[in-house]
């Protein structure tokens, strides 16, 4: 998959997985592999920046299978930058998709 494609869509991935249950780092990038191809040094660099935005918030607990494990959770503000992004993404899909449909493209 082109990777342009996969940027635009990675952020909003981790903000919809984290909106319905925290998850430590590596869990996110094991689900997020389930749909688009990506590895821990796409992932984290997200985290991070989206951690420093506000709109997670980080804990750590300690595991039974290895160490300690910091967790995401989604703060209310990206909540909000979720349902935007959310928006933005379906219109967008929206109108490519109508553009390909209506083209000779597929013929």
């Amino acid at each position: 998959m082109n990777t342009q494609y996969k940027k635009g869509v990675l952020e909003l991935l981790i903000l919809i997985m984290l909106e319905k249950k925290d998850m430590y780092g590596y869990e996110l990038v094991a689900s997020v592999s389930k749909i688009v191809n990506v590895n821990e040094g796409t992932i984290y660099p997200i985290l991070k920046r989206l951690t420093n935005e506000n709109y997670f918030e980080t804990y750590t607990q300690e595991s039974t299978e290895g160490p300690i494990r910091k967790y995401y959770h989604l703060t209310s503000s990206g909540k909000l930058v979720k349902t935007k992004k959310l928006k933005e993404w379906k219109e967008f899909s929206q109108s490519v998709n109508e553009f390909i449909e209506k083209s000779d493209i597929n013929e």
